[in-house]
């Protein structure tokens, strides 16, 4: 293929746009969405601001310098979909031997009576991150997609059951919910 590639990807009004070395930080309101993408740019894609605009640039690139555009390209729509409107994930706290009690404490999910254990599970909750718990439902809001997922899976792997048959202990807690799609 080996051939000069040039993708622009164009940023809608209201967003301000900060491209600073390998770090793109997209602003709108009091709201901010940070990249880092240093691992993913590599040596062979450069990127570059220009107006309201980002453009990456590859000289005699390959099949896998046009996959690492088009998955940065991916992870700037998810910043400007999340600053337009927030990623919202639900979980369901399930519970058939021990009732489960499950509170909110700083930066942490703490996980109680977890299949009558005594000890306390933590689940750590990320920065730009809102946790709300509404009885068996905990409800993830978040600007950042890969923020408010990772907390989703926090917690989701904090109950996981080891060493018990899963058809019987079917306690936990489990997404229900991903950005409008249930599961």
């Amino acid at each position: 293929m080996k051939k000069d590639i040039t993708e622009t990807i164009e940023i809608p009004e209201g967003i301000g746009l900060l491209v600073e070395g390998d770090t793109l930080i997209l602003k709108k309101g009091g709201e901010e969405n940070k990249k880092i993408l240093t691992k993913q740019l590599g040596t062979k894609v450069s990127m570059r601001k220009e107006d309201s605009k980002i453009i990456f640039e590859a000289m005699k690139a390959t099949k896998r310098e046009l996959k690492i555009i088009n998955t940065i390209r991916a992870h700037i729509k998810n910043m400007i979909q999340g600053l337009d409107k927030k990623f919202i994930y639900k979980l369901k706290v399930c519970s058939v031997h021990f009732p489960i009690a499950v509170s909110k404490e700083g930066k942490n999910i703490l996980i109680k009576n977890f299949l009558g254990e005594s000890k306390l599970r933590k689940a750590k909750i990320l920065d730009n991150v809102d946790v709300k718990i509404e009885k068996d439902v905990i409800k993830i809001e978040s600007f950042n997609k890969e923020a408010a997922g990772q907390t989703a899976a926090n917690i989701e792997k904090t109950t996981m059951v080891r060493a018990k048959d899963r058809r019987v202990f079917q306690d936990g807690i489990f997404i229900t919910e991903k950005y409008g799609k249930e599961i």
